[in-house]
């Protein structure tokens, strides 16, 4: 590494027109901004001319006061190396990719009798019976819409392994025909093993082959006078097609990615539209930090380098525009997948049309992230950095349990999206048939009515889950969704501090330990905003529900009194208020009413 300054402190270029990369630093030592050049004399000399600097340029260079260089073998290694400084120091100068972590996949246990399909994320295991991995994904929420599709054409088991193991009669999964129950042998291994066969084939984008597989057997069936499996199979094949109209683009079978730009008012949205076997995996938004000032060529390389030399990248690569240094980019990329990489621009047809749609998508994404969530999603990826979350919570679902002593209990559900409310997607949910303050069992039952109908296909699953309270709030929650097999959804506890007092919330994420926020900070500021909108909506509901419960005639909740005993009593006593004052021996002496209902319908009025 060599440090270029003179003695006059004046900046000077290095001497040496070798590839390599550079450093630029203030007087605090900062790296301001890191860049690679074919030759490190010319590139970096261009910085140092007096005159004929771009703005942004210029306000760069009056705080540099040293440039480290380092020489590389090629400009390959230089692109490399540039990518991974970048990414770990993160110069407030360079256009910035969030730090994306990992790529979820779908997992299949193949090793096992009866294997399991789950929701991936992280470091793959090795080895013949490390399973299958399908994917990558562009989002967990993409993931989750396959596995719900895969439930419905291939009922394949997507539970935990110790909940398959203790089994002694089938779950709901079975109940709602999203599984066939192999934990109580309600399948045979070998019907089990066909079903995971065409999951495999249609997972890896050959929906043709399993369609043609079950015409086949659906002739069959009928010849043999099996038209109960034959109409079965007739509906899976017609779920099939659908999905193929859905998923699929004519004439791909290949992998590509489609990455669209779009630019307005100082901001860059990047939409990536992700092909498997021709088949869509869905999209992601990407914000490049830092974009303001760069043309659309020089923002391409950015995301371009960032992202595809942390991710393995397909075959080709669609781009709006043409980015800079383009065949570059393929050598190296080409070079670090062990793969050719074709990155095109030029598009005809059916790529056209898909680069029109993904363009139109990512202004309308960068139109409403400008007008009125920039804040709102600051705070959102500000969370996602101090909770060390896999993904940006995007969606965030809060609940809450309001009583008065155990009566009229009430769960409240709020969700936000990308930081702010989404009042037309709240639900509240009358408890019954619990414990009166069994706050643990009236989460449970919130939980499960809550996601029992997202398992079904109606609603979203959130990104991240918040229960007001502490562990063992989040362990209902944990149970809920094991149960309901549902994976890859975060859980937050948010608790009171020792005082009760906002700022001193003690947050446990996933069981972990308990870990703190500055009470100031944005990111508490907007769990604080979720639990308490969540509390106010629980409340609201509570107290609605009790107003409404007082009001109402008590006698109509009283199992075995009608409409004619009820008139009768109120008849023989003036009114409720009277018959509220009435003893058991007064109540019996109405006809039709004996000591065992009496006892029940003055129990009634005295229990609140």
């Amino acid at each position: 590494m060599i440090t270029l300054l003179s003695m006059k402190n004046r900046l000077i270029a290095p001497d040496t027109s070798r590839p390599g990369v550079y450093k630029m630093l203030d007087e605090d030592g900062n790296i301001l901004y890191i860049g690679k050049a074919h030759n490190l004399k010319k590139r970096v000399s261009s910085y140092l001319r007096p005159t004929g600097l771009a703005p942004k340029t210029a306000a760069l260079m009056a705080r540099v006061v040293s440039i480290e260089v380092i020489t590389t073998h090629t400009e390959n290694e230089a692109l490399i190396l540039e990518s991974n400084l970048i990414k770990h120091h993160r110069p407030r100068y360079n256009i910035l990719l969030r730090d994306d972590k990992s790529y979820p996949y779908i997992y299949l246990s193949t090793n096992t009798k009866f294997p399991r399909l789950s929701f991936h994320r992280g470091a793959k295991s090795r080895g013949t019976n490390s399973g299958r991995y399908f994917g990558p994904y562009p989002s967990a929420g993409a993931v989750r819409d396959t596995l719900r599709i895969m439930q419905k054409l291939f009922p394949i088991r997507q539970c935990e392994d110790r909940f398959f193991r203790n089994r002694s009669r089938p779950c709901l999964q079975y109940q709602i025909e999203r599984c066939s129950a192999p934990c109580t042998k309600q399948i045979s291994a070998e019907e089990y093993r066909k079903d995971v066969e065409y999951a495999i084939l249609f997972l890896e984008g050959k929906s043709g082959e399993v369609i043609n597989s079950l015409v086949t057997q659906m002739e069959i069936d009928s010849e043999k006078l099996k038209y109960e499996s034959a109409a079965k199979l007739r509906d899976q094949i017609v779920q099939l097609r659908r999905v193929q109209e859905k998923q699929y683009i004519s004439g791909e079978r290949g992998d590509l990615d489609v990455v669209a730009l779009a630019l307005k008012s100082g901001e860059t949205s990047i939409q990536l539209f992700n092909f498997r076997h021709g088949q869509n995996l869905g999209s992601r938004s990407y914000f490049p930090r830092n974009s303001e000032g760069r043309s659309e060529a020089e923002i391409l390389y950015a995301f371009l380098s960032q992202h595809y030399l942390a991710h393995n990248p397909p075959s080709e690569i669609l781009t709006s525009h043409q980015p800079s240094q383009q065949e570059l980019l393929q050598s190296v990329l080409g070079d670090n997948s062990g793969h050719k990489v074709v990155i095109s621009h030029q598009l005809r047809g059916d790529r056209a049309r898909w680069m029109r749609m993904a363009q139109e998508n990512a202004t309308l994404v960068l139109s409403s992230r400008i007008s009125h969530t920039a804040t709102a999603v600051a705070r959102v990826e500000l969370l996602q950095d101090k909770l060390k979350l896999e993904q940006l919570p995007q969606r965030m679902e809060c609940f809450d349990i309001s009583h008065t002593m155990g009566e009229a209990t009430v769960a409240s559900c709020v969700v936000f999206e990308d930081g702010v409310p989404l009042k037309s997607e709240y639900r509240r949910f009358n408890i019954r048939d619990i414990t009166g303050g069994d706050d643990y069992a009236a989460m449970r039952q919130a939980l499960e009515r809550r996601y029992t109908k997202v398992v079904k296909g109606e609603g979203k699953l959130p990104d991240l889950l918040v229960v007001d309270g502490g562990p063992g709030q989040c362990r209902q929650a944990q149970v809920v969704l094991e149960e309901l097999q549902i994976d890859g959804v975060s859980i937050l506890g948010v608790a009171k501090g020792v005082d009760r007092r906002d700022g001193q919330e003690r947050l446990f994420l996933d069981g972990g330990a308990a870990q703190t926020l500055a009470p100031d900070s944005p990111e508490l500021l907007l769990i604080q905003q979720i639990r308490d909108e969540s509390h106010r909506f629980a409340i609201n509901a509570h107290r609605a529900r009790r107003a409404k419960r007082v009001r109402s005639s008590l006698l109509e909740e009283v199992r075995g009194v009608g409409a004619k005993l009820r008139q009768r009593l109120l008849n023989h006593f003036g009114g409720l208020q009277e018959l509220r004052r009435a003893g058991v021996e007064d109540i019996s002496t109405v006809k039709g009413i004996n000591s065992e209902l009496a006892q029940r319908i003055y129990d009634t009025f005295h229990e609140l």
